[in-house]
This record gives structure tokens, sequence and C-alpha cells, in this order.
């Protein structure tokens, strides 16, 4: 049964991929909708929700039926740039997990949803058995750092990094694999933060990862 810590009505951002807790999100917006959500928020200090689709498209089209999973992530606005007026560059934190009770779609299309936050992973230290996943994903991190910097490119992870707590790791791992969007779905929604990891690693074991890096 799901513990959960306060209920909110957020506005809600159904994506075709996740959102995990500590991930880096970019988006562009350019729909009347979501530039008024955005500029909301940075007034605000305020977060909006992002869920994965399961019917429909990203962009709004008419008469078109949206669907979305009920849990999703809590997305802040760390980096604002308005490229124009009906144009913006905004790069997002994950932050707490949520499940949606109900939703509505306003006039101008955009859904706002009462959500039920759920607790965020409690520490859980990643046991001897599961440490390949760990340093494995250092490796991995330490090689974008060198070929990102030759390409002025950033390292898509927020520190401090977690090595030794498994919700963390596996996170990471489902950021990081070419994964379908019903895939990165279910591991976010895995509420034990050691059964997540558990499942990544028989995935990284069946994709060879552990082989592949040395």
């Amino acid at each position: 049964m799901s513990v959960y810590t306060h209920v909110q009505t957020i506005p809600i951002f159904p994506l075709g991929t996740a959102l995990y807790p500590d991930g880096i999100l970019l988006l562009k917006i350019f729909e009347v909708r979501y530039l008024d959500m955005v500029k909301q928020c940075v007034r605000e200090g305020s977060g909006f929700g992002v869920v994965t689709l399961n019917g429909g498209t990203e962009v709004r089209t008419p008469g078109e039926q949206v669907s979305f999973n009920d849990v999703g992530t809590l997305a802040r606005i760390k980096e604002f740039d308005p490229v124009q007026p009906s144009l913006f560059m905004i790069q997002c934190h994950g932050e707490q997990r949520f499940r949606v009770k109900s939703s509505q779609t306003q006039k101008n299309g955009l859904i706002t949803a009462e959500v039920e936050f759920l607790k965020e992973d409690a520490p859980t230290e990643v046991p001897d058995e599961l440490k390949p996943a760990s340093e494995v994903l250092g490796k991995v991190i330490q090689s974008f750092k060198e070929q990102g910097a030759a390409v002025g490119k950033e390292l898509p992870f927020h520190k401090p990094y977690r090595f030794n707590e498994c919700g963390w790791v596996a996170n990471r791992w489902c950021e990081l694999l070419q994964l379908s969007p019903g895939q990165k779905q279910f591991f976010l929604e895995q509420e034990n933060p050691r059964l997540r990891l558990d499942l990544v690693n028989e995935l990284l074991e069946e994709m060879g990862v552990y082989k592949a890096v040395k």
C-alpha cells in the first residue's frame, strides 16, 4: 500500500517519456497553454507534473483524446531562457513522484490534476550483489565527463552522486538506457528502491552492459 505525504493540485505536462527524481529534463516550450504555465511556475517558484503519455500526442491536436499514466514526477524549473515571446527553453529538475487522483482540462487545453505525493525513496544501501550496477555507472559517468568536456556538453546528472543508494543508481540507469516509454514507466512505478535496482540489474545483464563497459 502506498504511503502519501500530501495532496496538491498542479499543472500536468504529458510527454512521451518519464522523468525521474533527481533527473534533468530539457524542454522547448511553444504552445500557449505551456507558455502560460511556465511563466506562472517561474513567477511563483512552483513546479508542474510530468507524466508519460499512453494515448495521444505531446502537441495539442483539436479533438484528440489524451491519456496518461497516473504516476509521474514533479518538475522544478532551474534554468529559464525566454528566447522569444512565443518560445522558451527550460531546464527542469525532477523532484518527488506523485499519483494522479483526478484531472481536468482547462479551456486553453492545459491539464491540471489533484495529486498525492509519494514518499521519497528511503536511503537503501546498494548490497554487494548489486555493486556492479553502481561501479559501472560510475565508469559511464566518468567517461561522459571526459567526452562531454571535449565537445562542451554538460553531464546529464545533478550532484551529489549517490552511488551507494539503490534508488539513485536505478534511476540514473533508467535515464541512460534505451528503454521504451512503457519500460521507463514500469521502473518509475516501483516503490521499493532495492527491487527497482534488482530489476534494472537483470536488464543490464541481459543487455550485456557489464561486458561492454570495461
